[in-house]
């Protein structure tokens, strides 16, 4: 693939179980590949790796996706090696559950740095950068409409990055850049899967009318039909989940 590919995307979060699969699967697409990682520079290099030994073309790039210096920093990286930035996706998130009445506020703060500043800071400068014909994805969660109890604070956060997407979306008119948010229900990822047993999982699979949890892949597909051909849908979140919700 050449060094200045017709189409660029940058994941943040590419390294981890659904931005590692949102990674490999744009670049199967023909898309160039910045896979951004926050503190495990070795896991993002892997899919690097991975993605260069299957004929596509990626670099890793670092940085919190909080700080506005860090993503100025990525973005520009990314713009460097391959010309310019076609699509975002926001993978990065941070899941922390405990009921409201117990739920700390230091956890609280975190959380919503990483999901609500993470996401505005850089969405505001894909806003700023993304080219015509390209698209913004966010990522939100199936959760809220399933309003289950120890989510709450998860949910504010997740309910913000949906508001922000639908405005966004009607900020860039004239632009010809869409912008959407990925809805997951459960899917099979470490984080998903940690401190979870057996019955649990299986209740979640049953939950679903197709009778199983999601896989990374899955949530993937979805990005991809709004990273390239779903050129009319706008403004949306687009429920990933099985029937699940």
């Amino acid at each position: 693939m050449s060094t200045t590919p017709d189409r660029v995307a940058l994941v943040l979060g590419g390294s981890g179980g659904i931005g590692r699969a949102v990674s490999e699967r744009l670049a199967a697409d023909g898309m160039a590949v910045a896979v951004h990682y926050a503190g495990n520079k070795g896991r993002a290099e892997e899919v690097v790796t991975a993605i260069d030994a299957a004929g596509g073309a990626a670099i890793a790039v670092g940085g919190d996706v909080a700080d506005e210096n860090d993503m100025r920093a990525a973005f520009e990286a990314v713009e460097t090696a391959f010309g310019g930035v076609d699509v975002v996706v926001n993978t990065a998130g941070i899941l922390i559950l405990k009921p409201i009445a117990e739920f700390d506020l230091d956890d609280l703060d975190r959380m919503h740095r990483t999901n609500i500043r993470g996401t505005f800071v850089v969405a505001r400068e894909a806003a700023n950068r993304v080219r015509a014909g390209g698209a913004v994805v966010n990522f939100s969660t199936s959760v809220t409409r399933l309003q289950m109890p120890t989510y709450g604070g998860y949910v504010a956060s997740k309910a913000a990055v949906e508001g922000m997407t639908l405005i966004l979306a009607r900020e860039l008119r004239g632009r010809d850049v869409t912008v959407n948010a990925v809805a997951p229900g459960p899917t099979a990822t470490p984080l998903f899967l940690d401190g979870k047993d057996e019955a649990t999982i299986a209740n979640l699979a049953k939950a679903a009318p197709l009778e199983r949890i999601g896989r990374p892949e899955d949530i993937a597909e979805a990005v991809s039909y709004l990273a390239g051909p779903a050129r009319w849908v706008n403004g949306q979140v687009l429920f990933t989940n099985g029937g699940i919700a």
